[in-house]
């Protein structure tokens, strides 16, 4: 049997949280690796994950992401699970997390974006300095993308 036929495909994995750049004004973004534990990169492989709800913050110089689900391998035993809510520690160089750091102010959070595999088989999560949407801020972004919405079917 040749090489191409023993690998396996492995489908693409990218979490989208869809409502970010409706909710928040993006400012910076930034790809950081995530610490986990036993079955929970198995459980992404699956596309078993959630960050709709997911937001970061720092402790003790170190940023974590709280609310991001990854849930339980069904093929492992209990013994072996993880905690699908736990706070995940998110792996950046420092001179970045300064940077983030600096940027920070009353108005402003840390979302997640995308949870993506690479391609050398870690999981990332792309996230992003932004600032809260005023309800004004929210009605040009609806109106904006029905006239682009509107502009595409005038073309086709």
């Amino acid at each position: 049997m040749s090489k191409q036929g023993k690998e396996s495909v492995q489908k693409e994995i990218n979490i989208k949280n869809r409502k970010a750049s409706f909710e928040y004004t993006l400012l910076d973004k930034y790809i950081a690796g995530i610490q986990l534990k036993g079955t929970e990169i198995k459980s992404i492989r699956e596309g078993k994950a959630s960050i709709t709800e997911a937001f970061c913050f720092f402790e003790k110089e170190e940023l974590y992401v709280k609310g991001l689900q990854i849930t339980e391998y069904n093929k492992a035993s209990n013994y072996y699970n993880h905690d699908p809510l736990r706070n995940r520690k998110l792996l950046l160089h420092k001179r970045e997390m300064k940077k983030i750091a600096a940027k920070m102010d009353d108005n402003s959070t840390i979302v997640p974006l995308q949870l993506f595999i690479n391609k050398g088989g870690w999981a990332k999560l792309e996230i992003a300095v932004a600032k809260g949407k005023k309800l004004y801020d929210k009605r040009e972004s609806i109106k904006k993308r029905e006239v682009e919405r509107s502009i595409g079917r005038k073309i086709k």
